[in-house]
C-alpha cells in the first residue's frame, strides 16, 4: 500500500560543446568554464556553470558578469592559486640588536 514517488527525469548533467576557437574572447572564457566543469563534483554547481555559459554564448550577460558568476566556483573547488600576500615585516639591524639586548635584559632580573 506504500505509493513510489514519482520519478523527476533529471536529464544527466553534461558539459556543454559550444566552443568557439576563432572568437578568441568566447573561446577563453570555454576554457575557463571547461576547467572548472571538470574539478566540480557538486551538481548544482556544474547546473550553474553550464546556465552562464549559455548564456554568454547567447549574448544575455557579458564578460566581466560571466567571470564575475564563475568566480565563487573557482575558489569553491579548490582553486591552486592563492593570491593573497603574506605580511613580512622587515627590521633593521640597530633595533634588532636593542630589541635583544632589551630582551636579555629582562630575562636577566627576572630571574
Amino acid at each position: 500500500m506504500t505509493e513510489e514517488p514519482e520519478n523527476k527525469e533529471s536529464v544527466p548533467l553534461e558539459k556543454l560543446l559550444i566552443d568557439n576557437p576563432s572568437d578568441f574572447q568566447f573561446h577563453a572564457a570555454y576554457t575557463t568554464y571547461s576547467s572548472i566543469y571538470d574539478k566540480a563534483t557538486i551538481p548544482e554547481t556544474k547546473k550553474k556553470l553550464n546556465e552562464n555559459i549559455k548564456a554568454l554564448q547567447e549574448n544575455r550577460i557579458d564578460y566581466p558578469t560571466f567571470y564575475r558568476n564563475i568566480n565563487q566556483y573557482r575558489t569553491e573547488e579548490g582553486s591552486q592559486f592563492d593570491y593573497s600576500r603574506t605580511f613580512i615585516k622587515g627590521q633593521k639591524k640597530k633595533e634588532w640588536r636593542r630589541a635583544e639586548q632589551k630582551h636579555d635584559r629582562i630575562g636577566r632580573h627576572k630571574r
